[in-house]
């Protein structure tokens, strides 16, 4: 789950954009495609493992950061990491007609499939080394995130959290539509039945698969194999079957798709709190997850299910999916704090306690995973994103009225679902203002200055990135504890035995995958193809 208070909002990847024309300030094509170029050799040679990556490294590469630090047999898979860079690597392809970006799509491929489960899902990270260098990983790396929770026990199973399984299928079903090539057909299919087996007859889908309950933190029971709406999994499993259903025509998948929009009407709460969770028991009651996630309703989980739901009536043109959208719209407005409690902006506190509205705030103590404890109190930090939500309100009822308003034939044009309306997928994969990776968020020169950005690729073939998250590196407890903290770009000091990351005032400057994607997306856009 990724949806830091230290780290902010990850970069999003869409199907929707297209492409549009940026004017280049004295810059031509042939500038243009010697950058890219440039700069794809350096990351396909001198950064890249068997094909794979992680988010930053340093220029060295003594370390390298996915959302932990990683080893170096390692590759992540989480955005921006591998996924992210093969469809990076297709849409140059398609805007240059260059076989190199190809070649570099195929090896993105190549690690993904060796890395695949035989389950057919993907776990948060590949890592060459083996299942012992795995099992190494969480036991030292891993099991010292005081944050980071879901990297403290090695299931050996894969997982939908943070798109990695669902953004690798839609990556091979891309690759596989290029040129049907048969040796991505099979890894593909084993992916799409692997989110078919997953799927629960009600409708949803578990955190992780195979269901594996083995696991218990902090005496709490193991949420994994809980139905999980928490970052988009729900939305992401569907939509990526939607893909396959206008890539493939494969009617297969049309029923999962259903249940899977279905089970959001279903989940949906009764009054007085008709909002949704982050995850729910299998018998769709609400439920807990990490220890930072107690059992509750969710205000941003609450928004995003109802941009689902009207997105599924634009799929469908059934009211069914509208017909309760504006009670969950009031009891948003309900929640909203008060204009002196909006503390940098943030509108909504995250947690809503079942039967009561009350919010409910975390009392984290503890430094590191040896003794951090989170209490569910009744008393806010106020301003700290984990605590409180930013939810435009305004944007979400605008939204609905316009689509209620609208004829059922508009609403629904260019459905992916319809008989009449199967789309082709978009030649551009993705977003308009690709952002860097969480852990490294890039300052590049984008927009129309082209120039200044074809000139801050660097000698060796990098765009320079300001690392401003960094970790401890792993070591013993006993030396570890020898070590003084450090203090965080936020004041908070940082236990030299917690291998998560944190914002660094002092951030040292290095290599970025988000970055890169950033950059490339930037000059595709300029080439205006």
């Amino acid at each position: 789950m990724n949806r830091r208070q230290l780290l902010g909002s990850a970069a999003a990847l869409s199907l929707a954009w297209q492409i549009g024309p940026v004017f280049a300030q004295g810059a031509g094509d042939e500038q243009i495609l010697q950058a890219m170029q440039r700069a794809t050799r350096f990351m396909t040679d001198r950064v890249a493992v068997n094909g794979g990556y992680v988010w930053s490294y340093l220029p060295d590469m003594s370390r390298r950061w996915g959302e932990m630090e990683a080893k170096p047999s390692m590759i992540w898979i989480q955005n921006p990491g591998t996924a992210a860079m093969g469809h990076l690597f297709l849409d140059a392809y398609h805007a240059t007609g260059d076989e190199m970006y190809y070649r570099a799509a195929e090896d993105v491929a190549g690690a993904l499939i060796w890395g695949q489960h035989p389950s057919g899902g993907w776990n948060y990270h590949i890592d060459f080394g083996g299942d012992a260098s795995a099992r190494d990983w969480y036991e030292t790396i891993g099991v010292h995130g005081r944050r980071l929770e879901e990297f403290r026990h090695y299931y050996g199973n894969a997982t939908f959290d943070d798109g990695g399984t669902v953004d690798s299928g839609k990556f091979l079903l891309r690759l596989y539509l290029e040129r049907r090539d048969p040796k991505y057909r099979a890894p593909l299919d084993r992916a799409v039945q692997f989110v078919l087996d997953a799927q629960y007859p009600i409708g949803g889908w578990p955190q992780r698969f195979p269901i594996n309950r083995e696991y218990s933190n902090g005496g709490l029971p193991d949420y994994t194999a809980n139905i999980t709406f928490n970052d988009e999994v729900n939305a992401n499993n569907v939509e990526f079957l939607v893909q396959v259903y206008q890539g493939l025509g494969e009617e297969r998948v049309l029923d999962a798709v259903r249940r899977g929009m279905g089970v959001v009407l279903l989940a949906q709460q009764g009054q007085p709190q008709p909002g949704w969770a982050l995850q729910y028991t299998p018998a769709l009651e609400p439920a807990g997850a990490r220890t930072s996630e107690p059992v509750s309703l969710a205000t941003h989980t609450t928004y995003a299910s109802i941009q689902q739901l009207m997105q599924y009536y634009r799929w469908t043109g059934d009211s069914k999916y509208l017909a309760r959208v504006p009670e969950a719209i009031a009891w948003l407005e309900k929640l909203e704090l008060p204009p002196e409690r909006q503390v940098n902006g943030f509108t909504h506190p995250t947690f809503i306690e079942v039967g009561t509205d009350r919010a409910l705030y975390l009392n984290t103590t503890g430094t590191w995973t040896g003794d951090a404890r989170n209490e569910t109190v009744y008393q806010p930090r106020d301003g700290v994103s984990w605590v409180n939500r930013k939810l435009d309100l305004q944007k979400l009822r605008d939204e609905y009225r316009k689509l209620a308003a609208m004829p059922v034939a508009e609403a629904t044009k260019g459905s992916p679902l319809l008989a009449d309306n199967r789309i082709l997928l978009p030649r551009y994969y993705l977003v308009d203002e690709q952002r860097g990776s969480d852990l490294n968020i890039g300052d590049s020169a984008g927009g129309s200055n082209i120039a200044a950005l074809l000139g801050s690729l660097n000698a060796e073939g990098y765009w320079p990135t300001p690392l401003r998250a960094t970790s401890h590196p792993y070591r013993t407890d006993p030396e570890a504890a020898l070590l003084p903290p450090v203090r965080a770009a936020d004041g908070e000091l940082v236990d030299p035995r917690d291998t998560s990351p944190f914002v660094t005032n002092d951030p040292v400057t290095g290599i970025s995958t988000g970055t890169y994607i950033n950059n490339m997306s930037a000059l595709i856009r300029a080439l205006g193809r």
